[in-house]
């Protein structure tokens, strides 16, 4: 016969709201009578039925993640800054991916709706406010996470965009680069958004873009390597070619290295390019890429804190926006000697 709350707490001598309090790693409770607690329940191998639980609470304890890309490197590291800070407070994280599909993410956040998580952190991607109707009514707080959707109010954790795509603009210009290409994203606010950055860099540093230097690589997901090599095969066949290239997001970048080593081409010397994402093996490839730091396991924990801080609020409250800064990491894909 399963354990049930009412035998540890009659064990102990203590009241079953004590035992959940416990459970719930309640602050009005003693250190030692927490200690005395959690021993009986390793002891008797205690296993909560978090079904009765949430039927009671109202709660499920579990958050909800959706993501473009299970296997994107960056997605993969927000996830675990997230599972990080939920672990610590009691709470699982559930995940699923979108595949970039628009329908496929409506399915899948249905599906979250359904088990009930106490609120949902989703990469969205939409294009417009219109395929959020049917959330309207909806309490489970919703936080848009690295994505924004044009038209539609949201809780929103992510970087400034236009500052990555600055930050990688003006690092290749001090490289001495003059013929500066982009290798952008799908249409979502993150790709729009640093285009937008490299643009008005370029600008601010006298140099006028050139619109066969913007080129929209196929896919941004698990086959973006093989993208950006195309891409940049487009750029190199340019004349003249571009001296410089910011991409999209690292592996896109990893993509445009290898056409430009396979064309013949050194990096940084003949092309030095700029990733966005800062991977955590961006510094062990063969030429080290040069990346724009998103704090990718730091923005997981903040949405994490936002999403617990929205969970059992009685009342709306105006949606709140956290911006954290990019900075950019340097290596050898774009320092260039100076002689």
């Amino acid at each position: 016969m399963a354990t049930r709350l009412k035998d540890i707490a009659a064990d102990l001598g203590v009241s079953v709201v004590t035992v959940s309090k416990v459970l719930r790693n309640h602050s009005d409770i003693s250190e030692e009578t927490r200690e005395r607690v959690m021993k009986r329940i390793r002891e008797l191998n205690y296993q909560p039925n978090l079904a009765a639980r949430a039927l009671v609470t109202g709660r499920s304890s579990t958050i909800g993640l959706i993501v473009p890309d299970l296997v994107h490197p960056f997605f993969a590291e927000v996830a675990k800054g997230i599972t990080r800070l939920l672990r610590e407070q009691g709470y699982v994280l559930m995940i699923s991916s979108s595949e970039e599909n628009a329908a496929i993410e409506r399915h899948e956040i249905e599906h979250m709706l359904a088990r009930r998580v106490d609120a949902l952190l989703l990469a969205s991607v939409q294009s417009d406010a219109a395929a959020f109707r049917f959330l309207e009514n909806h309490k489970t707080p919703l936080i848009l996470l690295d994505r924004r959707v044009p038209g539609f109010t949201s809780n929103f954790i992510g970087v400034d965009d236009e500052d990555a795509g600055r930050l990688a603009a003006d690092h290749l210009v001090a490289q001495g680069c003059q013929r500066i290409a982009c290798i952008r994203g799908p249409e979502v606010s993150t790709a729009i958004g640093r285009v937008a950055g490299y643009k008005k860099a370029l600008a601010a540093h006298g140099i006028k873009p050139n619109p066969a230097y913007v080129i929209t690589g196929r896919t941004a997901d698990d086959a973006a390597d093989r993208s950006g090599y195309d891409a940049m095969q487009h750029l190199l066949a340019l004349s003249p070619r571009p001296d410089g290239v910011f991409c999209f997001n690292d592996p896109v970048a990893m993509g445009a290295m290898q056409a430009v080593i396979d064309a013949g081409l050194r990096v940084p010397e003949d092309v030095a390019v700029v990733g966005c994402g800062n991977i955590h093996y961006a510094a062990l490839l063969r030429v080290p890429l040069t990346s724009v730091d998103q704090s990718s396991a730091i923005l997981g924990e903040n949405a994490a804190r936002l999403a617990l801080s929205l969970v059992g609020l009685k009342k709306p409250t105006p949606p709140r926006t956290v911006l954290l800064e990019s900075s950019l990491v340097a290596r050898a894909s774009t320092l260039r000697r100076k002689d």
